[in-house]
C-alpha cells in the first residue's frame, strides 16, 4: 500500500511541477509534509538542501529521498518511477505537437500565460525555506528567535551573487565554510 502512496504522491507532483524543481517545491512540501506527514518541516528543508546538493533535478533526487526514508530501496525507484513518468509522456507528446503546431499564436500564448505561474510557485518555496531557515520549524515568526549568523551568511550570499557576480557553486561552498566556522566559533566560546 505504502508502495502505491508513494507512487501516486509523486505522480501528482511529476504531473503538475511545471517550471523545473523550483516549482515543484511547494507541491512536494504538499505530497510530504502536510497530507502524508512522512517528513517535519525541518527534514523537508534538509531534504530541499540535500537535493540541491546532489547531481540531477530537485523533484527527482527528492522523491529518491522520500521513497528510501519511508520504504527503502523499493520506495525509492517506486517513488522515482512516479516522478519521471509524467514527464516523459508529456514531454513526448508536447515534442509531437510543438514540432507540428509550432507557428501558432495560441500556443505561443499559452506558453506566455505559464510565466507568472511559475514564477509565483519559486517565490512560494523560496520564502517557506527562507523562513524555516531563519526561525525554525515553527509557524510564528518571533524577532526574538531569528538565527542572526544565518540571515548575516544569506546576505553575503545575495551580495556574493548580485554584485560581485560569483559562481552559485563557490557561493555555496563559502555558505558552508561560514556556516561551519560560525558552529565551531559559538561551539567554542559557550
Amino acid at each position: 500500500m505504502i508502495y502505491f502512496e508513494l507512487f501516486l504522491s509523486f505522480l501528482q507532483i511529476g504531473a503538475f511541477s511545471f517550471g523545473g524543481g523550483y516549482a515543484a517545491m511547494p507541491l512536494i512540501q504538499e505530497q510530504v509534509v502536510t497530507g502524508h506527514h512522512w517528513l517535519s518541516m525541518t527534514e523537508f528543508t534538509d531534504l530541499i538542501t540535500l537535493s540541491q546538493m546532489t547531481p540531477g533535478p530537485i523533484a527527482i533526487n527528492s522523491a529518491t529521498f522520500v521513497g528510501l526514508k519511508i520504504a527503502g530501496i523499493p520506495g525509492a525507484i517506486v517513488a522515482t518511477m512516479g516522478c519521471i513518468l509524467p514527464s516523459c509522456i508529456i514531454v513526448t507528446l508536447i515534442a509531437f505537437l510543438y514540432l507540428r503546431y509550432r507557428n501558432l499564436s495560441a500556443l505561443q500564448s499559452v506558453l506566455d500565460t505559464l510565466r507568472p505561474a511559475v514564477v509565483a510557485l519559486v517565490a512560494s518555496a523560496g520564502i517557506s525555506i527562507l523562513i524555516t531557515a531563519f526561525w525554525g520549524s515553527s509557524a510564528a515568526i518571533v524577532f526574538t528567535n531569528t538565527r542572526w549568523s544565518l540571515v548575516l551568511i544569506f546576505l553575503i550570499c545575495i551580495v556574493l551573487l548580485q554584485k560581485c557576480k560569483m559562481n552559485p557553486i563557490v557561493v555555496m561552498i563559502l555558505a558552508g565554510i561560514m556556516k561551519t566556522g560560525l558552529s565551531f566559533i559559538q561551539g567554542v566560546f559557550v
